[in-house]
């Protein structure tokens, strides 16, 4: 079978729409037609060379769409189900998914290479084998991946909303719930109003956060944020800073979450700075391979105030419980969804949508694949 698919061959160069060979899938795999997939920035980090991954590799990792075909041994998911594919696999059997942390599967050692579990891919272009980001490959209209990356959708669900539920809407919302903390009464600090932050927003007003402050240099994205919840929206890490100090009565806030685009030593410093004693900064964002994005003074920035940085993976949400809790709570009007889709793009427009999002015109883009049946 041949699908359609943007690929990235080498970094810097744009989103290539190409022609792929796709294998059958074989034990305790499926293949997905896609409907729809969500333009997140970790894609652009692969295509810029930000993230350094296994090249030439199919783009796309939050993605939803029907089951068309299934391997030996499947169990998960049937024919015709139709499911959203978590970007951390969830097998449910090794050591971090037996002990109820899901987002550290040990299949997810892959998610740069694009190797299924039996070391190999079922994309090919002529002679080359590629592999689809997180082992997933959302960005080709169908793609075969494990089973272990599939959570079967209720039939309530719309497909286009749901593709959001397989990376940045969890890992947002689990940033602010999960891998922060937030307690009712808090004052929380979201530096970055994206499709991430804009989720970290909904989780910090659903864990009844007092105060919820953003800091975006984009007034689209800033006014967005209220929308979902924020309380206050700042331009400038320096006027945000001073608000915290006047609503905490100099205390500071007690979380900062840092969910910008590409994350920097200065993004870090700034949200340390917002925090009072026995406070977290939670770093969500990715910066580029080989830089320091971590440089705190021990003495005053960590000890003296007994802070601490807590990284993360997927908001450390587990799969198979949390995505099919967050779309409920979208179906029971607990969470914003529809709201996050500020543009649709096809297939062969992806590069304008990945524009669209360098330059702040979108919280989330979704890349719409022919034949959606949505």
């Amino acid at each position: 079978m041949r699908t359609r698919a943007a690929i990235v061959r080498e970094p810097g160069k744009p989103w290539e729409i190409t022609e792929l060979e796709l294998d059958e899938p074989r034990a305790k795999e499926v293949r997905i037609r896609f409907a729809y997939s969500g333009l997140c920035h970790s894609d652009e980090h692969i295509r810029t060379g930000a993230s350094v991954v296994r090249l030439p590799m199919v783009g796309g990792h939050e993605g939803s769409g029907i089951v068309e075909a299934v391997g030996e041994g499947v169990t998960r998911v049937a024919i015709g189900d139709r499911v959203v594919c978590s970007f951390i696999p969830a097998c449910g059997t090794c050591r971090y998914c037996s002990t109820g942390r899901q987002n550290l599967c040990d299949q997810g050692a892959e998610m740069l290479t694009g190797l299924l579990s039996d070391g190999t891919v079922r994309f090919h272009d002529g002679g080359e084998d590629l592999g689809g980001f997180c082992m997933l490959g959302t960005f080709a209209e169908r793609a075969v991946v494990s089973e272990a990356s599939c959570i079967r959708l209720d039939d309530d669900i719309p497909l286009d909303v749901a593709a959001l539920a397989g990376c940045g809407v969890p890992t947002g919302w689990g940033s602010s719930v999960y891998a922060a903390g937030v307690r009712a009464g808090q004052t929380v600090v979201i530096l970055g109003a994206g499709g991430v932050g804009s989720n970290a927003v909904q989780g910090a007003r659903y864990a009844g956060a007092r105060h919820i402050v953003v800091v975006d240099p984009v007034p689209f994205k800033r006014e967005s944020a209220l929308g979902f919840g924020a309380t206050h929206a700042f331009a400038t890490a320096a006027e945000a800073r001073e608000a915290v100090r006047e609503l905490t009565w100099g205390q500071m806030a007690d979380h900062a979450i840092c969910t910008v685009g590409v994350l920097t030593a200065e993004v870090v410093s700034q949200a340390a700075d917002m925090v009072g004693k026995d406070a977290q900064v939670t770093v969500t964002s990715v910066g580029n391979t080989g830089e320091t994005q971590v440089q705190l003074a021990a003495n005053g920035a960590l000890v003296g105030f007994q802070r601490r940085i807590q990284g993360h993976v997927f908001g450390k949400c587990n799969p198979l419980y949390d995505i099919p809790r967050l779309l409920r709570l979208y179906r029971d009007g607990q969470l914003m969804l529809d709201e996050l889709i500020t543009r649709r793009y096809s297939l062969d427009e992806v590069n304008v949508g990945y524009q669209d999002l360098d330059e702040g015109r979108i919280i989330r883009g979704l890349l719409v694949h022919d034949g959606s049946g949505e």
